[in-house]
């Protein structure tokens, strides 16, 4: 069956970086524009990035500059490298289908981001 395994998330503290990396097993992902997402406590989940089948990326305002999705279909793997982390970038992050444009695979279960001093 389809599975998407998130990982990479942890403890950090304002302006270091992580690099989340997200391999989806039982189907191929080259045929879909792929997209990063996260959810803080309270807040409904939202699209933070999402990258094409032909690479070309997309990333909300709030994280342009300092987010980059990127992917390798081979290694059915996408990655998301966050740069400069605020505080405000703390929340669950998922990996997934661009919802924008198709209906979600099963969600994983997330890699938890934490930025705190």
């Amino acid at each position: 069956q389809v599975q998407l395994v998130e990982s990479g998330g942890g403890l950090v503290q304002p302006g270091e970086s992580l690099r989340l990396s997200c391999v989806v097993s039982g189907t191929i992902i080259s045929i879909y524009a792929m997209g990063w997402y996260r959810q803080a406590p309270g807040k409904q989940r939202e699209l933070v990035a999402a990258i094409t089948t032909g690479a070309f990326t997309y990333e909300i305002d709030s994280v342009k500059g300092r987010f980059t999705i990127s992917r390798d279909n081979a290694k059915k793997t996408v990655y998301l490298e966050m740069k400069s982390l605020k505080p405000e970038d703390t929340a669950v992050y998922y990996c997934n289908k661009d919802l924008r444009y198709g209906s979600a695979l099963p969600w994983g279960q997330g890699t938890q981001v934490t930025v705190s001093s």
